[in-house]
């Protein structure tokens, strides 16, 4: 199961490749919703103060290359296509609901 919903992620992102976002809430709703909406293989919920509290304290950098590099179960760039434009302002977004 958990390797179809990293598929499914990864064609979401297929599908959404060379379309443009106007903010960070616009590429977590398209690419990011699908795990951390669900909590997918240990995934931090959005909004989720404990889970996101020890991510918060690497800082905003290590976090955005943690997505860009990926890390545990979170393959590189998420398995979406985006760019890192896109990482930065979707974490910024995911780490302003748990401030």
């Amino acid at each position: 199961m958990f390797r179809v919903l990293l598929v499914m992620c990864g064609a979401v992102g297929i599908a959404l490749g060379g379309q443009a976002f106007a903010d960070g809430k616009a590429v977590y709703d398209a690419k990011c919703s699908v795990c951390h909406a669900a909590g997918v293989a240990g995934a931090p919920k959005l909004g989720d103060k404990a889970a996101w509290g020890p991510r918060m304290k690497a800082g905003e950098a290590a976090l955005v290359q943690s997505a860009i590099k990926g890390k545990g179960a979170m393959p590189p760039r998420a398995g979406q296509n985006a760019s890192d434009k896109e990482i930065k302002e979707a974490i910024e977004y995911m780490l302003g609901k748990v401030k």
